[in-house]
């Protein structure tokens, strides 16, 4: 058995693993949103900012796409509507990122940019792309009935 195999075997498995990393990257974006002039954002707002954006998204429909209850997203959105990031459209109330929302969101896509460059140059461009293309089968798949 190789080495690695063994490390495969034990702990941190790879929900540990995820999580370590996601944390790299939750405080680039925090400390992005920071030099965007974002300081009104709280960690509560940040799933609002996550793939995909909100716009044109009904606050049901993000309530559920961000796993939060109705209630929590509202509150939410109508924390940011009053801070200027988002702004509801039309009768169904639909939600919209404003141009202030729209640079942050540019802002933390500018840091996952920047971390995912860093991370790349860390163990090679080619062993990044077949990194990232793994994740993005496993993260995009459709959930398997358990």
């Amino acid at each position: 058995m190789t080495s690695s195999e063994k490390r495969a075997e034990g702990p941190p498995f790879v929900g540990a693993l995820a999580r370590l990393c996601f944390q790299k990257a939750r405080r680039r974006v925090e400390a992005a949103i920071r030099a965007a002039g974002g300081t009104d954002v709280h960690e509560t707002h940040l799933a609002v900012f996550s793939y995909p954006l909100p716009d044109g998204a009904r606050p049901s429909e993000l309530a559920r796409r961000l796993n939060m209850s109705r209630q929590a997203a509202h509150h939410a959105i109508a924390q940011l509507v009053r801070q200027g990031y988002l702004e509801r459209r039309g009768a169904r109330g639909l939600i919209h990122l404003t141009p202030k929302g729209r640079h942050i969101a540019e802002a933390i896509w500018a840091s996952m940019r920047g971390l995912q460059a860093e991370w790349a140059a860390r163990i090679g461009a080619e062993r990044f792309g077949v990194f990232l293309e793994v994740l993005r089968e496993l993260a995009l798949a459709p959930e398997e009935d358990a």
